[in-house]
């Protein structure tokens, strides 16, 4: 493993600042709804946005201010995104000027992004109140990643941050990020806000590169419910206060920074669809045996998406008929006659398909396995050399209840 696991989220890389305060957008006084992460440096900057057609003003805002590739501070709201509401674009652009006033950057180098309730008004007085007293807190350390990341919640039970550190020829690199989402979350791109950060020096085309290779394997493998929202992001901010030399493709550099990225990106995808809302269980799913990688992304996805699958895991019922079902509607052309199937978890591991067919077992194993609050689903479909993995939870109660009364 080239990477460690290391404290500080958003923090830990060198040169960047977060705090997350709370400015009157939410009701709840006790709920923080505003946050800033500020670089010391102007950053090389990539983003990845939802395929909604209907999406946030501040997504369109981001793509053009992302235009020559850099930034230096995101804004994120939570309680209202600003989406579908009158004079949005317009509220958008002032609370970047705000920002930039107060920041003492240009408003182009701003990022803004909003999570929230879709379609209702905003107003610019919290955020005129919200924004120097975020400024004022700005924190180089571990508490300014974890306020930040308390500040983008909306109905996640936790907040979600993480970092890992590694060597690029012998400077020390870390990558750092927090997020949130725990409802609408479907591919692509999820139903979710992540921010990351990086001291490793990497040119703006090349940071972009390696986060639109990235998100596919990981972000776009995730469903709780199969809403896919209208103001999903993902940014990275590249420091380059590491002093690495510039990335290059092809180098053992580039891969060990690709790995740990990716090794960023799973963390928070297990993060996210853990925290599904209602859920009680995280499930993840491992295709192997694929003629492709296209075929082994759906086929994951198709199981994680499963309604009814998804119900049988909260009711730790091994109805593995409904992940065949699953992969056999799956886009594709594919063989699913050698397909096998096992149901992994702490407690133990149980195979309930082998060639498409039934394989003995103990139905009380298998509900032992499936009590756990991790459980992974593995599948080999037989016929190349594909894998790759996708991430959910189970359907519970909770989750209708959450969504029934979601505004209110």
């Amino acid at each position: 493993m080239p990477y460690q696991t290391v404290p500080g989220g958003i923090c830990a890389p060198r040169g960047f600042a977060a705090a997350g305060v709370h400015c009157g957008i939410r009701h709840n006084h006790q709920k923080k709804d505003l946050a800033i992460i500020k670089a010391d440096v102007r950053c090389a900057a990539a983003a990845c946005y939802t395929t909604n057609k209907v999406h946030g003003h501040p997504i369109d805002i981001d793509r053009e201010h992302l235009r020559d590739g850099y930034a230096q501070a995101i804004l994120v709201n939570s309680g209202n995104a600003n989406t579908c509401a009158p004079g949005g674009r317009e509220l958008a652009l002032a609370t970047c000027e705000l920002a930039a006033q107060t920041l003492g950057l240009p408003a182009d180098d701003i990022l803004p992004s909003s999570t929230g309730v879709i379609g209702q008004a905003m107003e610019l007085a919290p955020f005129a109140q919200g924004i120097p007293a975020a400024a004022a807190a700005l924190d180089h350390s571990a508490a300014g990643s974890l306020a930040a990341a308390e500040a983008i919640m909306t109905t996640d039970t936790h907040p979600k941050q993480t970092a890992v550190e590694f060597t690029l020829s012998g400077k020390v690199c870390r990558i750092g990020a927090i997020a949130k989402g725990s409802g609408m979350i479907h591919p692509n791109m999820a139903t979710m806000l992540l921010f990351m950060t990086t001291d490793a020096n990497v040119a703006p085309d090349v940071l972009q590169s390696i986060l639109s290779d990235v998100v596919p394997a990981t972000f776009n493998q995730i469903s709780v419910d199969g809403d896919t929202s209208t103001n999903d992001t993902v940014t990275l901010l590249a420091s380059g206060l590491a002093g690495n030399a510039p990335l290059r493709p092809g180098t053992a550099d580039f891969d060990t920074f690709v790995s740990a990225l990716t090794e960023v990106a799973e963390a928070m995808c297990r993060e996210l669809a853990g925290d599904g809302e209602g859920a009680t269980k995280l499930l993840e799913c491992t295709v192997s045996g694929a003629p492709d990688i296209a075929t082994a992304r759906a086929v994951a996805r198709s199981v994680i998406r499963s309604n009814l699958f998804k119900a049988a895991m909260f009711g730790a019922d091994a109805n593995w008929g409904r992940i065949l079902c699953a992969i056999g509607y799956t886009p594709g052309d594919f063989d699913i006659s050698r397909t096998c199937v096992w149901l992994k978890s702490a407690a133990g591991e149980v195979y309930v398909c082998e060639n498409a067919a039934h394989h003995p077992y103990s139905e009380e194993e298998a509900t032992r396995i499936l009590k756990e609050r991790e459980v992974d689903i593995r599948i080999d479909l037989g016929c190349g050399p594909a894998a790759a993995k996708a991430w959910g939870c189970d359907l519970t109660y909770d989750y209708v209840r959450i969504n029934g009364d979601y505004r209110t």
